[in-house]
């Protein structure tokens, strides 16, 4: 199963992008033996509209342009379902195991998503009650898709 990851803004910070960069790199080592990646990352430019709900429906437009009509799509918001990693992990390898093709996790803008987005999911993600910046959740999501492959893997890694 392929796994998308769309965000709205661009990692400005070296740091940022470095941590995500390895995370992206284990994730696609350790997936790729059990059927899970290689990960796609795209970014996409912030919305310029002028109230938030217009920004927010830009945005949502862009980031479900480019999907495929069966892809599974996991909408990280503050309202979702907040699971532990073996959860996690379960869910993805329930997906790859049902014959998913393509897994998209959708991270948006300062605003949050838009309401295409919340009703094109098929599962609502929430990285805890905790405020976090995008390039931090990024990282914060990109670990726990390791995470997941190396339980689903039986690598060490995960000790619970």
């Amino acid at each position: 199963m392929r796994i998308s990851l769309l965000a709205v803004g661009k990692l400005k910070d070296a740091e940022e992008r470095a941590i995500s960069d390895r995370y992206a790199k284990r994730f696609n080592g350790a997936g790729r033996s059990i059927g899970l990646g290689p990960i796609d990352i795209r970014e996409l430019n912030e919305s310029r509209q002028a109230s938030a709900d217009e920004r927010k429906q830009d945005e949502a437009a862009r980031l479900l342009k480019d999907l495929a009509a069966d892809t599974f799509v996991v909408a990280l918001d503050p309202a979702g379902k907040s699971v532990g990693s073996e959860a996690f992990a379960r869910t993805l390898g329930e997906k790859r195991d049902g014959a998913v093709k393509t897994c998209a996790f959708l991270i948006g803008g300062p605003d949050g998503h838009g309401a295409q987005v919340l009703k094109s999911a098929g599962m609502t993600l929430s990285l805890g009650s905790l405020t976090l910046p995008h390039g931090l959740a990024r990282v914060v999501l990109l670990e726990q898709l390791y995470r997941a492959a190396t339980i689903l893997s039986g690598h060490p890694y995960h000790r619970a």
